[in-house]
This record gives structure tokens, C-alpha cells and sequence, in this order.
């Protein structure tokens, strides 16, 4: 699936041509097939990927129908990337073609056979076909709810209609959705990181059974636990390239923590300077205001000017404070302390306070990564609260 990006967060990306669909008749002994393919080690191939496959072998056919396409030529590319607002598509490729991306990563690609009458293959065959026309084959995309994976259970529905049944007793406990993200990502990384960073409490609430499908290995169960009629939905599943995925070995220097704790190592060693000699190294919060009031910057822009659902109600914006940038241009200054200074180092504070309070409650769940942070700053807020000489 696609990372959102962004974070997009955030895909299931693959950049593959987008061809004109070909009217077409399925024989008696077609067949479709769910394909889900194993995560890759870049951010967008994270999650996995799902699509549909096509085989009629009395007219040579083998096509894989993905609703994981964009256009690299769409006007403003990145900008609607980056505002959430740019369109994917449903395209058709040969299956070979398909299969060779797999191959070259050395990802696992998985085939699940739907038990489908010849009248119901020929409907979701019209289906995509229609679908893949040029004026039907955009949608717009959301990382938790319209993606390359969740676009598998909705034409099914779509197609088959109330026959078919989905069940979802085999998912026993409840997850959130950032656990479910979670579960593809090594949490001392920079993707995980940035997903933590950029998506808000909107995504730790617990997932429903269907939403669940956001991510392809559970559309695999969906499939595999789905009935039609009076019969299951999914057949025979057989391997068709049986790979391990990739693992992303990453030395801890290049990890998001070990910066964490380097700022936080120079933060106390810096402070404990300035507080032996009674002085205050102005670059140092400069550096440390401006770079939490970026942040805080970036992270209104994501909830409040694109169309990512997953970024509202960010408590991140309770330590990346906006109003820090501002800040950090008058931390040069060495004149007498002012008390509205000091209030507002206070609630600062306050809000990393009502962070850990947040993460503790389980309203969101922030990273681990920055608590080093969170620490470095604390210290930076109390240190600057002590000094007399700290003002705009």
C-alpha cells in the first residue's frame, strides 16, 4: 500500500504508464484473482500493495487491473501531492510487466482465486473496464480510506452487491490505526518518525472491522473469511513469487533517536555551561525555538490547508509551538528578563506537561523518539525561566 504520504506521509505508489482500456469478453473458463504483494524498503512500498488479476488463457489474456497509479504529468504534481489533493487512477498492465517491479525488489507477491460464477466475472470485468475508461479512472486518494488496498472489498461490493458478506471475526482485538501503520514500520526510524510527527489523534482511535483494509495483508483476510452466497468468497491461494521482504538496516547513527539524544546531550552539556559562567548561548535557542516553531508551522499547514484526513487534532502542535519561530529571532537579545517572557516559557511547560498527559491517557500517541526532545527543551525552558537576562 502507499504510505501517506507526507507524511505522508502517508503510499502504495507505483509509476507505471497509464493505457487506453480495450473492450473485452471474458471466456467460459476466465478468472480473477486478488494479488497482494510483500512491503519494499522505500516509504511509499511500506504498507505493500493490492490489485486486481485478470487471466482468460483462451484469448492470451493476463492483466493486472491497479488502483495504485498516478501521473507524473499531472499540472502541479507536487504541490497537489504534498496538499492531498492529487488524483490516482485505476490503470492495466500485462501482468509480466507487473510481476517484474516484484522481482527487481525482491518482494513477495501472493494470488488468492475468487470463486465466481461466469456471469460475476463478466460483471466486474465491465466493471473495470468501464472504470478504467479515462473519464472514470481517477479518484482521489486518502492513505486510511481510498487507497490501492481499500479499492479491493469496495468493487467487489459494488459488483456482486448484497451476496456477498464480509466477516470479521478473525480480527480478535482491537487495533488503532497508528498500531496498524505501525506493524510495517521499525519504530527508530525516520518514516515512522515522520508518520508519528505528521498524522494527529485522529488516527488512534480503534479501526473498525472493514477499515481495517486499508492495509493489503488484510484485505488478503478479508478476502480469504468473505462469503458469496453459499459459498466462500476465496479460493485456492498459491505463491507466486516467494520472497522474504527486504529488511532496511539502518546504523543507529543515521537513526532519528541518536540525533534526539545528541541535541539532548548538547543541551546539557551547553546549559550546564552557561549555568556555571551565568550566561546564556543565544544560538543555541535560537536553534531550538526556531526548529519546534517550524515544525508547529508545518504541522497547521497539514491540518488545516490540504485534504489529509489524518492530520487533524495533531497534540504535536502542543511542543512544535508555532509561535516559537517568531520567537527565536528576539532570543539574541540580552537585556533584563521580562515577566511576560517568563509566563509564556511557564506554558510551554504546561503543554509539554499536557503531552505526556495526552500519550499517558492514550488520546495520542506520539513517537518515542521525542521524548529526548521533549527532555532538551524542558531543560532549555526551565534554564531560560531561572535566567534573570532572557528577553525579547
Amino acid at each position: 500500500m502507499k504510505g501517506p504520504s507526507l507524511l505522508f506521509l502517508l503510499t502504495c505508489l507505483l509509476s507505471i504508464s497509464i493505457s487506453r482500456a480495450q473492450p473485452v469478453t471474458a471466456s467460459p473458463g476466465a478468472q480473477f484473482s486478488v494479488i497482494t504483494c510483500g512491503p519494499g524498503t522505500e516509504l511509499y512500498s511500506t504498507f505493500g500493495h493490492s490489485a486486481f488479476r485478470f487471466r482468460d488463457p483462451s484469448l492470451g489474456i493476463d492483466w493486472v487491473y491497479n488502483y495504485g497509479t498516478f501521473d507524473f504529468d499531472t499540472p502541479n504534481f507536487y504541490v497537489k501531492f504534498v496538499r492531498g489533493k492529487l488524483p490516482y487512477a485505476l490503470s492495466k498492465q500485462r501482468f509480466e510487466n507487473f510481476l517484474y517491479t516484484y522481482q527487481l525488489e525482491n518482494r513477495y507477491v501472493r494470488e488468492q482465486l475468487l470463486n465466481l460464477s461466469e456471469s460475476e466475472t463478466k460483471a466486474l470485468l465491465d466493471y473495470l473496464e468501464e472504470n478504467n475508461q479515462p473519464e472514470n479512472r481517477f479518484y482521489k486518494y486518502d492513505f486510511l480510506f481510498e487507497n490501492c488496498a481499500t479499492k479491493i472489498p469496495e468493487v467487489l461490493s459494488r459488483v456482486l452487491g448484497p451476496s456477498l458478506e464480509y466477516s470479521y471475526e478473525h480480527l480478535r482485538e482491537a487495533r488503532s490505526f497508528r498500531y496498524l501503520i505501525h506493524e510495517n514500520l521499525y519504530w527508530n526510524s525516520w518514516s515512522s518518525f515522520g508518520i508519528d510527527l505528521a498524522l494527529g489523534a485522529v488516527i488512534d482511535r480503534n479501526a473498525a472491522g472493514s477499515e481495517f483494509s486499508f492495509l493489503p495483508k488484510y484485505v488478503e483476510q478479508q478476502v480469504d473469511n468473505a462469503s458469496l452466497e453459499d459459498h466462500a468468497l476465496g479460493g485456492r491461494k498459491r505463491p507466486i513469487l516467494d520472497l522474504k521482504s527486504p529488511k532496511s538496516d539502518a546504523v543507529f547513527t543515521a537513526t532519528p533517536l541518536f540525533w534526539m539524544l545528541l541535541v539532548l546531550g548538547l543541551t546539557l552539556a551547553i546549559t550546564w555551561i552557561d549555568y556555571r559562567n551565568q550566561t546564556r548561548s543565544s544560538v543555541l535557542d535560537f536553534l531550538l525555538f526556531f526548529a519546534s516553531g517550524a515544525a508547529g508551522w508545518l504541522l497547521l499547514f497539514l491540518w488545516f490547508f490540504t485534504d489529509h484526513t489524518a492530520t487533524a487534532w495533531n497534540a504535536n502542535l502542543l511542543w512544535a509551538f508555532p509561535v516559537n519561530l517568531f520567537l527565536a529571532f528576539g532570543v539574541f537579545s540580552r537585556p533584563k528578563g521580562k515577566p511576560g517572557i517568563r509566563k509564556y516559557l511557564v506554558l510551554l511547560l504546561v503543554f509539554l506537561g499536557l503531552c505526556a498527559g495526552l500519550w499517558l491517557t492514550g488520546v495520542q500517541v506520539f513517537s518515542p523518539v521525542v521524548v529526548p526532545l521533549w527532555c532538551a527543551l524542558m531543560l532549555r525552558y526551565i534554564f531560560l525561566i531561572h535566567m534573570e537576562k532572557f528577553s525579547l
